[in-house]
């Protein structure tokens, strides 16, 4: 413990190695508290406020136990960030000898196979697709790790990448041609070597349901299981435990099959048949549920006589399919992969369509040409607690946001977490005097009809104080883009929209442009890291409640109530809190960072769960007057040109 205290010292390794570092003593005391949970093997929730450095805090204990450790991050970004830019500073500040790896899920990483199958495909492609596929063929000849994020000219969003990476459903595995130069193989060899392994949750929970067949191996040699930005895990799970039937996956297929039809199988024309008939009908079964997008309840279905007619046809075209493949699949290892997949997806859409147990929640959901059936199960955290005891790894839950109002029953209870040790680090920012929250007199309720108008009302006097530099969360798209169109011309600052351009790019945009106002949904309330004066104002339409209507959260909030439990108190509340927590977080980065916080919802005052969400969010200076928001901006902008003279 004493040489991991001195590690974080003023004159320690990392202060070697680091400009400009200063101890920060929660930091010192969360790698303790990590240091001694794995000394003990004993489980630790540990939240640690903005700026603490928890990232730091959990790798060098992890790093100097020794243990096989494997940590696990929010999002793709974050586990590059991590791997490229953290560890190669601790490598340098570290004496002990360490092997890292990452590892990302198979769509990340280029499948020289399918690549060539699809240039080589007599079916085509458009201009676009083509001059995407000719580039990454040329990427393909120089890159050493195949992953596709690595690949500046072609879009990781780009719809042309399924053509060039592979499905657990559509990899032959050991049966490929080029499985000995396969990235995904080999990044999988790297994983099973390496000492601290970077992955994310959709790959953790791949793990944990053994969807992808080999990753399953990974787990049980760990020692030591880090979750980072933890809060985020349990709706992942939930996702991974259930069973997804999408008719992007039936087109795949019904393509793929097409291909290999035209290579290998034109003496079987019933195949060529059955692949067009496949096609046909998911255009008819997305027709039948309507134009709207929308999530629904499986009832939807049922009391709807043309969807059920749809899927029943739709289920006969997915059979015949299955039949041709399955006397197509003596043919090539690839016609057998096919055949396969029909057998597969065929079960799964047998599962959903006659699932009639109680425990698992069944719904769908529209996209613009697709849709997808699923099965969630009703409650993980029985399902988590079990996989746990399968891992005796100790296991250490972080994040900014995992207790509501300094308690962490909420989330304890999400995993099924019986007795954790649970400890908390605020954040060292002087939230007192770097910022203000403005909760304004004479706001609407968010039920009235043109809440969004007066809100923008409200919120405009706010803009012109902060001179743009805002982040405007909203809760729903409709709220965000009715708002976009209220704000046009209304102000001197570029306004940047959510859904416009890529993330990334607007994100780059609103930083370059140092006075912009950015409108932005849940995508933009976390993972979202803007420092400085770019960002001084975030302004919050309501009080962050998921919506009532999704399914799942309906389902499960219905047995809550059958179990006599309060939903409202117990869910409802400790969700929307930390999602609160999350927006809050975006505004101050930094020690030098100051600004402005304003919620637009009159239920913080006049519902009496509002002090909940109040005892949440970081200990700011509190007002009700726009004077004081004046006041605050101009006292910036006199330091800033201070600063600067």
């Amino acid at each position: 413990m004493i040489e991991l205290e001195a590690f974080f010292g003023s004159d320690g390794p990392l202060a070697k190695v680091i400009k400009g570092y200063k101890p920060r003593a929660a930091q010192i005391e969360m790698a303790l508290a990590i240091a001694e949970s794995i000394d003990l093997k004993k489980d630790l929730i540990a939240e640690a406020g903005t700026g603490t450095g928890k990232t730091f805090a959990y790798l060098i204990p992890a790093i100097l136990s020794g243990k096989k450790s494997i940590i696990s991050t929010g999002t793709k970004n974050l586990q590059d960030q991590l791997f490229f830019n953290d560890l190669p500073v601790i490598r340098q500040a570290v004496t002990v000898p360490f092997v890292a790896a990452l590892l990302k899920g198979r769509s990340n990483y280029l499948c020289t196979f399918r690549l060539d199958n699809s240039l080589n495909s007599a079916l085509g492609f458009s201009k676009e697709d083509a001059s995407a596929l000719t580039k990454i063929q040329s990427w393909a000849k120089r890159t050493q790790s195949g992953d596709i994020a690595e690949m500046p000219d072609v879009s990781e969003a780009n719809p042309v990448w399924p053509l060039a990476t592979s499905t657990a459903d559509n990899c032959l595995g050991v049966d490929c041609p080029d499985y000995e130069q396969c990235f995904l193989v080999k990044a999988r060899k790297k994983a099973q070597e390496s000492d601290i392994l970077v992955v994310n949750h959709h790959l953790l929970c791949a793990d944990w349901s053994i969807r992808e067949i080999g990753f399953g191996e990974l787990l049980p040699d760990a020692e030591l299981v880090v979750i980072d930005e933890a809060h985020q895990l349990a709706d992942t799970a939930s996702n991974f435990l259930g069973i997804s039937f999408g008719a992007r996956q039936l087109d795949d297929l019904a393509k793929d099959a097409l291909v290999e039809y035209f290579k290998d199988a034109t003496d079987m024309p019933d195949l060529r048949t059955a692949c067009e008939e496949l096609d046909l009908q998911i255009k008819a079964a997305r027709l039948a549920f309507g134009l709207e997008l929308k999530k629904g309840d499986w009832q939807d279905i049922e009391n709807n006589q043309a969807i059920c007619e749809a899927l029943a046809v739709l289920g006969q075209k997915l059979k015949f399919l299955q039949d041709q493949l399955d006397l197509a699949s003596v043919k090539t290892k690839t016609l057998e992969g096919c055949f396969k997949r029909a057998q597969e997806l065929n079960e799964q859409f047998k599962l959903i369509m006659q699932d009639h147990d109680g425990k698992w929640i069944r719904w769908y959901e529209t996209h613009k040409k697709t849709f997808t059936l699923s099965r969630t199960p009703l409650d993980i955290a029985s399902e988590f607690r079990a996989f746990m005891k399968l891992h005796p790894a100790t296991w250490i839950f972080t994040s900014a946001t995992l207790s509501v109002a300094n308690k962490f029953d909420h989330f304890s209870r999400s995993l099924g977490l019986t007795e954790p040790s649970c400890q908390s680090w605020e954040s060292p920012f002087d939230y007192a005097n770097q910022s203000l929250f403005y909760h304004p007199k004479g706001l609407p309720q968010p039920s009235t009809p043109n809440f969004t108008e007066r809100i923008v009302e409200f919120a405009l006097p706010v803009l012109e104080a902060s001179k743009g530099r805002a982040f405007f969360l909203f809760t729903s798209y409709r709220a965000l883009n009715q708002a976009a169109e209220l704000l046009a011309g209304k102000m001197p600052y570029p306004l940047l929209v959510q859904g416009t351009r890529p993330k990334g790019l607007l994100l780059e945009e609103f930083k370059q442009a140092g006075n912009a106002v950015l409108l932005g949904t849940s995508s933009f309330w976390e993972g979202v890291d803007v420092r400085g004066d770019a960002l001084s104002c975030v302004i919050i339409d309501k009080l962050p409640f998921a919506s009532p209507g999704d399914p799942v959260l309906k389902a499960r909030l219905a047995s809550m109530e059958r179990q006599g439990r309060n939903a409202f108190f117990e869910h409802q509340i400790p969700a929307a809190a930390i999602s609160l927590r999350q927006g809050v977080g975006r505004l101050i980065r930094d020690v030098d960072d100051k600004g402005v916080l304003m919620v637009c919802d009159p239920r913080l005052l006049k519902r009496s769960y509002g002090q909940i969400f109040l005892d949440s969010v970081p200990p700011m200076r509190r007002t009700r007057d726009i004077e004081d928001v004046k006041a605050f901006f101009f006292k910036m902008r006199i330091r800033d040109e201070i600063t600067c003279s």
